[in-house]
C-alpha cells in the first residue's frame, strides 16, 4: 500500500520533473510572519494563542515549489502536537484574457504527532482575475483524495493602492464522514515603505460547539524577503 507521504512525495517529484533543466536558474524567496492566532479555514490552529511562521520559495517560469511551517496547539494530549510543516508544489500562469491559473499538490505534515495520524495532503486548482479598476476576484478548489473532503473557497477584493489593499472570503469545508461548515473573513492588508507588511483580518464560520471557531480578529506582521 502506497502511503500518504510517497503519493505526494511523486506528485511533487512530477511537477520538479517539469521545470526541466534550468531548475538551478531560478528565484528563490523567503518569508516570514508573527500573527496573533494562527486560522486556518476559519479555525484556530494555536488555541487561540500567538504563532511564528515562515518558509522557503522556489519559481522558474510557470512552476514553483515550497515549504512552510509554524508553530500549532491542538491541545491533544498525550499526543502535544506543537509544529506543523507544509509542502507544496505546482504550476501558475495565465490565460490570453487574463485569467490567472493555478494547479498544484501540498502536504500538510505534523512531524511531532507521536501516533497521531494527521498527516494529509490535497490537490489543488483555482483561477483569477484582475480588473484594471482595483477589484479581484478568484475561486479555489482544494480535494483530500485519502480522506474525500473537499474545501471550496472564493474571494473578491480591492487595491486603493500599491500599499493598501481589502479583501473578503467565504468558503465551505465538506467532509466525507460529516460536520461539514461555513467560514469566512474579510480583511486588509499594508505594505509600509521599509517592507513589513501589516495584516488585519476577522474570521467567524457556522460552528458554534467550540471557541477555536468562534469569531475573532487576527492581526498579522509579515516580511518577504
Amino acid at each position: 500500500m502506497v502511503s500518504k507521504l510517497s503519493r505526494a512525495g511523486v506528485a511533487l517529484a512530477a511537477l520538479a520533473t517539469l521545470a526541466g533543466t534550468a531548475f538551478a536558474e531560478g528565484e528563490w524567496s523567503a518569508n516570514v510572519a508573527l500573527t496573533s492566532d494562527y486560522v486556518w479555514r476559519g479555525i484556530s490552529q494555536s488555541n487561540e494563542d500567538p504563532a511564528i511562521s515562515g518558509g522557503f520559495d522556489y519559481a522558474n517560469g510557470i512552476f514553483y515549489a515550497g515549504t512552510w511551517a509554524s508553530n500549532v496547539d491542538f491541545q491533544d494530549e498525550p499526543e502535544d502536537t506543537n509544529m506543523e510543516v507544509d509542502f507544496y508544489g505546482g504550476l501558475a500562469s495565465e490565460f490570453a484574457n487574463g485569467v490567472t491559473w493555478d494547479v498544484g499538490v501540498i502536504y500538510y505534515a505534523y512531524p511531532d504527532a507521536d501516533t497521531a495520524d494527521y498527516d494529509f495532503f490535497e490537490v489543488y486548482g483555482g483561477l483569477g482575475y484582475d480588473f484594471d479598476s482595483g477589484v479581484s476576484v478568484g475561486g479555489k478548489v482544494s480535494w483530500d483524495p485519502d480522506n474525500q473532503n473537499v474545501y471550496i473557497e472564493g474571494s473578491a477584493g480591492y487595491s486603493f493602492t500599491d500599499a493598501f489593499s481589502v479583501d473578503a472570503t467565504l468558503g465551505n469545508y465538506s467532509f466525507d464522514a460529516g460536520g461539514d461548515y461555513t467560514n469566512w473573513s474579510v480583511g486588509a492588508t499594508y505594505s509600509t515603505p521599509v517592507g513589513i507588511d501589516l495584516g488585519l483580518r476577522y474570521w467567524d464560520t457556522d460552528i458554534k460547539a467550540t471557541s477555536i471557531a468562534e469569531d475573532r480578529v487576527v492581526f498579522t506582521i509579515s516580511k518577504s524577503m
